[in-house]
């Protein structure tokens, strides 16, 4: 497996919260920019549940986590809450 590191811009590496699975910071990249599929969700609900909120949006949009949500929340356990919290007070301000 290649190494963990919390420096994103190691284009190579394995994001810190990728643990469990080996997929660089680029290919995790692709796949969250590409189209809509179980694996994108499956990869986006684990950077949601396992990523500091700061880090994601490196990833994704806003907008992008908003439209996902409904389909990944099941795979978020305890961040759930904060996803749904950040994403509704955001439409609620008018910002999404």
């Amino acid at each position: 497996m290649r190494p963990l590191t919390a420096d994103l811009s190691q284009l190579d590496r394995r994001p810190y919260f990728l643990w469990d699975e080996d997929m660089s910071i680029d290919e995790l990249r692709q796949l969250l920019n590409g189209p809509p599929s179980d694996t994108r969700d499956r990869a986006l609900g684990k950077m949601l549940r396992e990523a500091r909120d700061t880090d994601v949006w490196q990833f994704v949009a806003p907008a992008d986590v908003a439209e996902a949500l409904p389909r990944i929340e099941r795979r978020l356990g305890r961040r759930s809450a904060f996803w749904h919290f950040l994403i509704n007070g955001w439409k609620k301000d008018g910002l999404l």
